[in-house]
């Protein structure tokens, strides 16, 4: 039940100003669905609704472990084959699997299973501590909540960083996540008053992207060492600060780029790189494109 809130929540409605989805479930016999919580779950619609989908996502269920039927394995197939995007989300992964979607590629699923995943298909590259895997028309999901950082993803490949982040917000939700799987098997850090500076200072960074916003800085307004800060920092986040800020300043350019007219110039400046060139060069390798090329794709408003 969790998988399907996390789809529902993600491309359902969000209120005004963001885009609705024609979101639909679907199963091989329509009708009630047990679910994990013992509330049965009412699917309307068969398998020949993923005809039309441009995008269909397997999600995770008890009985992962036995192949689902050919029909639903055709149904994937057909899917992928029709030009759809197809996703799985945790022990999803493994129907796609089944369904011959991942030979020769690289995938995810919950790091409890992922041993189980690459000993039943040898031909697929499992990498247990990724949160998400793309690999073009393919995308697989970690476990449990990394559903958000895939659906999340999905928006952002699509439709760009300013809907993936306007969604985030309305779901109180990090539009991104550095880090992966490994950095949730051990026991969580307690909750503490360092903990709490921790956060205060993360806000107050989000506030203050324009400044240099060195390491030392930071540590400082955390009332840290500078190692303990970075050594608390990784604990909590699964990412170092510099990583941590250089994802935050490309996805406030990306955000700037597609929803204003300043120049690069001004944008380097207000998500605080020094110059338009540097934001060029960490763009180009962080995103494959510049920024003016990034800034074209998205001149066009898409009709939902």
């Amino acid at each position: 039940m969790l998988a399907v809130g996390i789809v529902s929540e993600v491309f359902g409605p969000h209120g005004p100003g963001l885009p609705g989805f024609d979101f639909a479930l679907c199963a091989d016999r329509p009708g009630p669905v047990p679910t994990d919580t013992g509330v049965p779950l009412a699917v309307a619609h068969g398998l020949d609704r993923l005809a039309a989908a441009d995008l269909v996502i397997a999600l995770p269920g008890a009985g992962f472990r036995t192949p689902p039927g050919p029909a639903v394995l055709d149904a994937l197939s057909s899917a992928y084959e029709g030009g759809s995007l197809v996703a799985a989300h945790c022990v999803g992964t493994f129907a796609l699997a089944e369904a011959g979607l991942l030979e020769g590629r690289r995938a995810t699923t919950h790091w409890r299973f992922a041993g189980l995943l690459a000993d039943r298909h040898p031909e697929v590259t499992v990498e247990p501590d990724a949160l998400y895997i793309d690999e073009g028309r393919i995308i697989t999901g970690a476990g449990a909540a990394a559903g958000f950082d895939l659906c999340l993803h999905l928006l952002r490949r699509e439709h760009g960083a300013a809907m993936a982040n306007a969604v985030a917000r309305d779901m109180v939700l990090p539009s991104h996540r550095e880090g992966g799987q490994a950095q949730y098997l051990a026991a969580p850090v307690p909750g503490d008053c360092e903990d709490e500076r921790l956060a205060g200072v993360l806000a107050w960074a989000r506030e203050h992207l324009h400044e240099p916003l060195p390491v030392a800085e930071l540590a400082e307004r955390a009332v840290m060492s500078k190692r303990s800060f970075a050594r608390r920092f990784t604990a909590a986040t699964g990412t170092t600060p510099h990583a941590w800020l250089r994802n935050l300043r490309l996805s406030g350019a990306e955000e700037l780029l597609e929803t204003t007219d300043l120049p690069v110039e001004e944008i380097a400046r207000r998500v605080g790189y020094g110059s338009a060139a540097v934001l060029r060069e960490q763009f180009v390798r962080r995103r494959g494109v510049p920024p003016r090329s990034y800034r074209r794709s998205f001149t066009s408003t898409p009709s939902y």
